[in-house]
Order: structure tokens, then sequence, then C-alpha cells
């Protein structure tokens, strides 16, 4: 157990302490509104917290309040986790981005991509170039998501019973064969389209180490970085410290508690994708590896040149998410000037974002409310936490950006 603490006082590292008040006032006022349970917030520069601010409860019910050692069902956050479990497997030379992704998974030897058509009547056709490594860790590879409801390969995704990406009872390896067996949405490395390639991912780290998921990310991952919380499970005395799950009410008034991840015992599905649970230290110490170029401690998981070819954009021609993306799924606003590198997201232009942010600034985030991100111009690595899924989008990652921005004061 390990809980994050503030290191430095902000003034002292180009913070601005009355700039961080306002943050931390903007974010009360949610929770005052009834929109969040509680939230924890940290900012750090070169390294060190110099804001850390747990407000609210983790658990309303039992007034329960947020901690700095709270956990949190982390969901999508765990896509950076599996890329850099990838990535340290082509370090090795056990892996290569090009690396036909049916060399691994043989499921995918006669991948077949959508034409025309919907439900049964589907056409298809043979893939012009087969799925690569680096398409999955784009999401560039064709794969999608059962809850868009945008186009008729989703629908067979529903059909296959993916509106959770697992089919119910299924395993990891069971799971993967049922994506194989659907059509995918475009020809791989032609659009961006989120999806579940992370779990397809997974299971190619399964495959090639002989370890099971959860096992490679505790000894290859958490153990030597030090997350002691981070894992696809909760150990029994810790389940008090984990922040219940809400959702926003269908009437819009208000949050209540909602099922979340298995989290009491081994998961049957290892989810690559959206699978962990961890606590700000270790996420702290995730983002550290990863500004600090692959290595944190005396402990190097990847070299600098993999990790700035992670953070790099990906789309080609230098193009954003926006312009890149399948429509009508990822048309939004809030993708220009976002490019997407190998499993996080990148910013490439700027002037062009909705939300403040230096060139180069790369992180996720996860349904349940949580973002991290690490931004290199600026020596800054910022995260933060709540737990509501929402019925629609938000601005609390957009204000979050602006309010850090308006924060730096030197650099």
């Amino acid at each position: 157990m390990a809980g994050l603490r503030q290191e430095v006082d902000p003034a002292e590292v180009g913070l601005d302490p009355k700039a961080l008040d306002r943050l931390d006032r903007h974010f009360a006022s949610v929770v005052g509104e009834g929109r969040l349970p509680g939230f924890l917030v940290s900012v750090a520069r070169g390294g060190r917290v110099a804001h850390l601010t747990a407000h609210g409860e983790r658990d309303i019910a039992a007034g329960l309040p947020v901690e700095p050692d709270t956990l949190w069902r982390i969901y999508s956050m765990t896509k950076p986790v599996t890329a850099v479990a990838v990535l340290m497997l082509v370090e090795e030379g056990r892996l290569s981005l090009d690396d036909p992704v049916a060399r691994h998974l043989p499921a995918f030897a006669d991948a077949r991509v959508y034409v025309d058509g919907a439900g049964d009547d589907v056409r298809t056709r043979t893939v012009e170039q087969p799925i690569l490594i680096r398409h999955l860790l784009s999401h560039t590879a064709g794969l999608t998501f059962a809850f868009y409801h945008s186009h008729p390969v989703d629908a067979l995704y529903r059909a296959a019973h993916l509106e959770s990406s697992v089919p119910p009872g299924a395993d990891l390896a069971r799971t993967i064969d049922v994506y194989a067996s659907l059509p995918l949405q475009f020809e791989p490395g032609t659009q961006w389209n989120y999806s579940v390639a992370s779990n397809v991912l997974g299971r190619i780290i399964e495959v090639v180490s002989g370890r099971p998921l959860d096992a490679f990310f505790a000894e290859r991952l958490f153990g030597p970085l030090g997350m002691a919380d981070a894992g696809f499970e909760v150990a029994p005395e810790n389940l008090g410290r984990l922040s219940e799950l809400y959702g926003e009410r269908e009437d819009g008034r208000g949050i209540e508690p909602i099922a979340g991840l298995p989290l009491k015992g081994r998961p049957r599905f290892l989810s690559g994708s959206g699978g962990m649970v961890a606590g700000a230290h270790d996420i702290h110490r995730f983002m550290e590896l990863l500004r600090r170029g692959g290595e944190l401690d005396g402990v190097r998981l990847l070299s600098p040149a993999t990790v700035d070819l992670m953070t790099a954009n990906h789309l080609p021609g230098g193009a954003d998410l926006r312009s890149f993306g399948s429509r009508p799924a990822h048309d939004e606003p809030g993708n220009e000037g976002v490019g997407f590198g190998l499993g996080v997201s990148v910013v490439i232009d700027p002037a062009r974002t909705k939300a403040p942010a230096g060139l180069g600034t790369y992180g996720w985030t996860g349904v349940a409310t949580t973002t991290f991100f690490v931004d290199p111009a600026r020596d800054l690595t910022v995260q933060f936490y709540s737990q509501v899924r929402p019925r629609t989008s938000h601005t609390i990652f957009s204000d979050l950006k602006r309010l850090v921005h308006e924060a730096v004061v030197v650099g």
C-alpha cells in the first residue's frame, strides 16, 4: 500500500498556488452539485508532486472520504499499460510492430473487411493487407466497439453479445476468437477507430510471453516499478479503499451506485483494454517511467527511443483523430489537433485543441472519469480521478487541462 503525497511547494516549481486553489474550488463545486461523489487530483513538475487534493467521498452511503490511497477503476487507462508491455516484448525481439497479428493469433488469418449491407445481408471481402501489431497499438486495425451504434459492424458485435467487449462467461482467449470471426469495419491502416484492439494485444502478450496477462503485468511492470496496488483485482484487505462506482441518473438529477468491474477475486476475463484498478501513487510511478524515457529509480523497462516512438503521432500524414477517424463515432471537436501514438493520444497542434495543452502532450482517459497526461514541454504530469460513468459527454477533462494551464507561471 502506498499513498501519494505532496513533495514540493507549487511556487518552487513555477506553479501559481492561487490558480491551483481555483482548480480545487471548481471541482469541489461539481461535487457540491451532486455530479461527482468526490475527486483526487495531483499535479507534479519535474517528477515532484506540487499539488495534491482529495475531496468529497469515495462511498457516499458509507460516508467514506476520498483519500490519497483510494483505489480507482481506471478502465481505459489500462491501454497505455498494455502498450508498454507490448513494446517491452518488441525491444526483446519477441515481437515486431510489423508482425501480422495472425502470426501470433491464427484466428485472424482469414480476416475480412466490411463492404456493404447490414445484419444477415452484410457483404465482406478479404483484406488487402493483414492487421499488424502497430495497427492494434494505434487503433487503426478496423476493429470497433459494440456500443457505438453507428455502423453495421458494431451491430454485429452486439449480435455476438459483445456489449461489454466480452461474451458472457468467456475468458480472454475465447473473446479474441469471437473478435476474429467478425468483419473489420475498414481496411487496416486506413482510419482511426477506438476499439477492442488492446484486448487483442493482451492476448498476444500472453501467447508470446507464455504468462497470463495479470502475471506478466505484475512480474514485469508493477513489481519493478513499485506499483503496489495496481492489478486486475483488489486484495480482500484493501477492498475498503476501493471507491464506489456511480452512474448519472437517467433523469439527469445526480448520480447513483452502479455495478463495476468484478475486482473481488481474479476475473475470468483479463482485459488489456480496461480491466485495471490502481491508486494515484501507482499511476504517478507509471507517468514517471514515461517522463523519464523508460527508466525509473534504476529500473529500465524501455529505451528512450521506444518511449519517443510510443508518444509520437502514428496517424498518416500528420492527421488528427477528427480528420482520420471513422465517422460519425469520432467526428468530435475535441479531436482536432490531437493525434494518436502507440496506446496514447498525442497533441500535434496546440492551437487547434479544445483544451490548452503543450505540443507533444500525451496520455489517456477512463470511462469512469479518470485521466492522466504528461506535458513534456512544461515537464508536467497530471492525474485526476473520480468514479462516475457519464451518460453524455462532460467537460471535466477539458476543464482540468484549462485550469492546470492557468497555473503554470514559469516555463
